[in-house]
């Protein structure tokens, strides 16, 4: 994918910047993908089987996308409840930061589950805790109706230290190095894309094993699955952050506990504190859910429109201001104590929706030497760190068996 500054900036940096150097013509394991799953995986191969080469192809820098962008929210499970194989992720994903020494204000206290009703989006039904320590006006009074395994973490303390673990480890990261196309043979060929001072370089390199972790972004390289019996749609999703707050102004809008919430029924919204008491917000899309973003004919040429829309967006004008412009107003009419607000930072950011909410992780269907990653629908934070390490088993032969995720 390309970096889009028009995006808008977020409260937090990737401290890293890959080291420059010639691309090789062959390697024991290619990820296409500089987010939280491919710098995993790359560390982890490399963790798990020190005699394989390992090189990470991202398009821009790495954090570029959904993983630089996301609010920080750290849930359990996915987005589609807990999966047949799957295992634990809450207890995967603090376990795998540490093996890496990746420190990244992980906390874990749990998360507030927020409805105003009593029946939740999928039907459920819901009722306020005796207590609740939230009580907000949004499209009716919105309160606690229970809590969740989970928690919040710094996205680019995250991005930054698995790419510094998996540099460590001796995985070669290639920055603005985009991944054209891919041919499915043996070994597989990776035709790359490399942007260096001197001009662009092109190179075919060839990879016994593959692994495609790019999310919102792969629709041009995996879209047999994306497209297929789990068709996906990315979207750019919205997020705020303001000024600090004291600790007696987050106790009076009910967040002392320090938990992250996420509403269970609609209008949707999410948020979180960050450590300096400033709070991320976060709701919206574009397009919007039942909305589609694609254009022109069907095919290939359909898939490429419908992630350069994204791309094309710019969060300052059309939908995309008019959404975080609706944000705010919202979370300002919350509580009394946010009315006068400050806001410091607005941003967008790729989310892969797939129908149902499943994310994929399989082989791809041209090869079984290309693994596929993605399509988290929001709930990747945790889950795209553990099926990285997931894939890296898989890479480094140690995993055997039914390891995909599939229906």
């Amino acid at each position: 994918m390309k970096s889009n500054g028009n995006w808008g900036e977020t409260p937090w940096k990737v401290a890293f910047r890959a080291k420059a150097g010639t691309l090789p013509e062959e390697v024991d394991v290619a990820i296409v993908g500089g987010g939280f799953t491919g710098l995993a995986a790359a560390a982890m191969v490399k963790r798990l089987a020190r005699e394989r080469s390992v090189l990470l192809l991202e398009a821009e820098r790495v954090g570029n996308g959904a993983s630089g962008r996301t609010g920080g929210l750290v849930l359990g499970e996915t987005a589609a409840g807990d999966l047949p194989g799957l295992g634990d992720v809450l207890q995967g994903y603090p376990r795998i930061l540490e093996e890496l020494g990746v420190t990244a204000d992980l906390r874990l206290p749990g998360v507030w589950e927020l409805a105003r009703g009593t029946t939740s989006m999928d039907g459920k039904p819901v009722h306020a805790i005796t207590g609740s320590p939230i009580e907000w006006s949004d499209s009716g009074k919105l309160e606690a109706v229970g809590t969740v395994p989970g928690g919040s973490v710094d996205p680019g303390k995250v991005v930054t230290g698995l790419a510094r673990a998996a540099e460590k480890a001796g995985a070669r990261i290639a920055e603005r190095s985009r991944v054209a196309k891919i041919e499915f043979r043996e070994p597989v060929r990776l035709y790359v894309e490399r942007t260096r001072a001197g001009g662009r370089e092109r190179r075919v390199i060839k990879a016994k094993q593959v692994l495609i972790a790019t999310n919102a972004g792969s629709l041009e390289l995996s879209a047999a699955l994306f497209g297929g019996r789990q068709p996906a749609e990315p979207k750019l999703t919205f997020a705020l952050a303001t000024a600090p707050f004291s600790q007696n102004e987050i106790a009076e809008l009910g967040l002392g506990s320090g938990r992250a919430f996420y509403t269970v029924d609609l209008p949707y919204l999410w948020g979180r504190l960050l450590e300096n008491g400033g709070i991320v917000w976060g709701s919206g899309l574009v397009p919007g859910w039942g909305e589609s973003a694609r254009r022109g004919t069907r095919g290939e040429v359909e898939r490429r429109r419908l992630w350069s829309g994204l791309e094309a967006l710019d969060t300052r004008k059309g939908q995309a201001a008019e959404r975080l412009r609706t944000l705010e107003e919202r979370v300002r009419g919350l509580h009394p104590g946010l009315k006068k607000m400050r806001v410091t930072h607005r941003w967008g950011g790729p989310i892969l929706i797939t129908r149902e909410l499943w994310p994929v992780f399989r082989k791809h269907p041209e090869s079984e030497k290309v693994i596929v990653s993605g399509g988290y629908s929001g709930h990747g934070v945790a889950l795209s760190v553990y099926l990285g390490e997931r894939a890296a088993r898989v890479m480094a032969g140690l995993a055997t068996g039914n390891w995909e995720l599939r229906r």
